[in-house]
């Protein structure tokens, strides 16, 4: 899909509407949860079916529900018990948007997506081991690095110091 390169919202809309299916799956990307985007180390994952997520605006906010079905023509998502009364008091499922939700579970029985998070069967630790602490050499390292480069495009870098004059 072309990206338009109008500002006009008729011709964004439009390239929305007329999107290939490629395209498409690529907007129904849903932000991972602080803890899976800590484990995993991504933002963003485009939402399966199976995964859990939670509602985080409208009027079912705060509720956590599985994906039971993507509609990519629309570009929304059905949840489990997420529903709305008919004229006739039968429920019907509520289409939700991706931007109205946020990832907290995923569904890793596809081999794809374990091989894109990179995830491994050994189980992964909560807490981050804890850092050794610096040596002189490596902090001097980044000392001597931050003067040789100009800190911005305009300024100049400070001047070397004369290794004779210490």
């Amino acid at each position: 899909m072309p990206t338009p390169h109008s500002r006009l919202p008729r011709k964004q809309r439009k390239a929305v509407y007329t999107a290939s299916n490629f395209a498409r799956r690529r907007y129904l990307t849903v932000p991972l949860s602080k803890e899976l985007r800590t484990r995993y180390g991504r933002r963003q994952l485009p939402v399966r079916k199976g995964d859990t997520v939670r509602v985080i605006s409208g009027s079912y906010e705060g509720q956590e529900e599985r994906v039971a079905k993507i509609n990519t023509r629309t570009c929304t998502l059905t949840l489990d018990n997420i529903t709305v009364k008919k004229a006739d008091q039968k429920l019907k499922p509520l289409p939700v948007r991706p931007n109205h939700l946020l990832l907290t579970r995923l569904n890793l029985s596809d081999a794809w997506r374990r091989r894109v998070l990179k995830v491994t069967e050994e189980p992964v630790e909560s807490a981050p081991a804890p850092a050794a602490k610096p040596t002189a050499e490596a902090a001097a390292a980044p000392a001597e690095s931050a003067a040789k480069a100009p800190k911005r495009s305009g300024e100049k870098a400070p001047p070397k110091p004369a290794e004779g004059s210490a």
